[in-house]
Protein backbone atom coordinates (compact mmCIF):
# COMPACT_ATOMS: atom_id res chain seq x y z
CA UNK A 1 0.00 0.00 0.00
CA UNK A 2 1.75 3.35 -1.21
CA UNK A 3 1.56 5.98 1.22
CA UNK A 4 -0.98 8.43 -0.33
CA UNK A 5 -3.68 6.17 -0.14
CA UNK A 6 -3.22 5.84 3.68
CA UNK A 7 -4.39 8.84 6.34
CA UNK A 8 -1.82 10.81 7.74
CA UNK A 9 -3.98 11.65 10.99
CA UNK A 10 -5.62 8.42 12.08
CA UNK A 11 -3.31 5.77 9.69
CA UNK A 12 -6.42 4.18 8.46
CA UNK A 13 -6.43 3.77 4.72
CA UNK A 14 -8.59 6.65 3.45
CA UNK A 15 -11.90 4.73 2.35
CA UNK A 16 -11.94 3.80 5.97
CA UNK A 17 -10.85 6.79 7.51
CA UNK A 18 -12.77 8.84 10.29
CA UNK A 19 -10.78 11.79 10.50
CA UNK A 20 -13.39 14.02 9.05
CA UNK A 21 -16.74 12.62 10.50
CA UNK A 22 -14.98 13.32 14.23
CA UNK A 23 -14.00 16.90 13.27
CA UNK A 24 -17.72 17.69 12.18
CA UNK A 25 -18.84 16.07 15.81
CA UNK A 26 -16.53 18.50 17.46
CA UNK A 27 -17.73 21.65 15.79
CA UNK A 28 -20.51 24.21 16.96
CA UNK A 29 -22.06 25.51 14.18
CA UNK A 30 -24.04 29.13 14.27
CA UNK A 31 -26.41 29.71 11.40
CA UNK A 32 -27.85 34.03 12.08
CA UNK A 33 -29.13 36.12 9.17
CA UNK A 34 -27.55 39.68 8.05
CA UNK A 35 -29.16 42.88 6.30
CA UNK A 36 -26.54 44.50 4.19
CA UNK A 37 -26.90 47.67 2.64
CA UNK A 38 -30.00 48.04 0.41
CA UNK A 39 -31.44 45.29 2.77
CA UNK A 40 -30.04 42.59 1.37
CA UNK A 41 -30.27 39.09 3.30
CA UNK A 42 -27.36 37.39 4.05
CA UNK A 43 -27.72 34.02 5.62
CA UNK A 44 -23.79 33.44 7.85
CA UNK A 45 -22.62 30.18 9.02
CA UNK A 46 -19.73 30.61 10.93
CA UNK A 47 -18.34 27.63 13.49
CA UNK A 48 -16.83 25.00 10.81
CA UNK A 49 -13.47 24.74 10.77
CA UNK A 50 -11.81 24.93 7.75
CA UNK A 51 -8.71 22.87 8.95
CA UNK A 52 -10.75 20.10 9.67
CA UNK A 53 -13.26 20.24 6.95
CA UNK A 54 -12.92 20.82 3.13
CA UNK A 55 -15.30 24.33 3.71
CA UNK A 56 -15.07 24.64 -0.02
CA UNK A 57 -16.80 21.37 -0.82
CA UNK A 58 -19.88 22.31 1.62
CA UNK A 59 -20.30 25.68 0.36
CA UNK A 60 -20.31 23.97 -3.26
CA UNK A 61 -23.23 21.44 -2.21
CA UNK A 62 -24.52 24.11 -0.21
CA UNK A 63 -25.06 26.45 -3.34
CA UNK A 64 -26.38 24.02 -5.50
CA UNK A 65 -28.77 22.79 -3.10
CA UNK A 66 -30.41 26.30 -2.34
CA UNK A 67 -30.15 27.51 -5.31
CA UNK A 68 -28.17 31.10 -4.59
CA UNK A 69 -24.79 32.61 -4.64
CA UNK A 70 -22.22 32.55 -1.76
CA UNK A 71 -18.56 32.23 -0.77
CA UNK A 72 -16.71 31.06 2.00
CA UNK A 73 -14.00 33.48 3.17
CA UNK A 74 -12.22 33.98 6.66
CA UNK A 75 -13.85 30.52 7.88
CA UNK A 76 -17.04 31.18 7.26
CA UNK A 77 -20.07 30.89 5.02
CA UNK A 78 -22.16 33.14 3.32
CA UNK A 79 -24.98 32.67 1.15
CA UNK A 80 -27.22 35.47 -0.68
CA UNK A 81 -30.46 35.13 1.12
CA UNK A 82 -32.14 33.91 4.00
CA UNK A 83 -31.96 30.27 4.14
CA UNK A 84 -31.50 29.61 7.30
CA UNK A 85 -33.96 27.10 8.27
CA UNK A 86 -32.55 24.88 5.02
CA UNK A 87 -28.96 25.73 5.37
CA UNK A 88 -29.73 23.80 8.96
CA UNK A 89 -31.67 20.63 7.33
CA UNK A 90 -28.25 20.36 4.61
CA UNK A 91 -25.76 20.50 6.50
CA UNK A 92 -27.23 17.81 9.04
CA UNK A 93 -27.84 15.76 5.58
CA UNK A 94 -24.20 16.03 5.17
CA UNK A 95 -23.15 14.57 8.83
CA UNK A 96 -22.63 17.56 11.52
CA UNK A 97 -25.23 16.36 14.29
CA UNK A 98 -27.99 18.19 14.86
CA UNK A 99 -27.10 19.12 18.19
CA UNK A 100 -24.37 21.10 17.23
CA UNK A 101 -26.24 23.81 14.86
CA UNK A 102 -27.48 26.74 16.58
CA UNK A 103 -30.27 28.94 14.52
CA UNK A 104 -30.05 32.51 16.06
Amino acid sequence: MSKSQICPICGLPKDLCVCQSIAKEQQIIKIKLETRKWGREVTIINGINDKDVNIHQVVSVLKSRLACGGTAKEGRIELQGDHRQRAKEILIELGFPKENIEVE
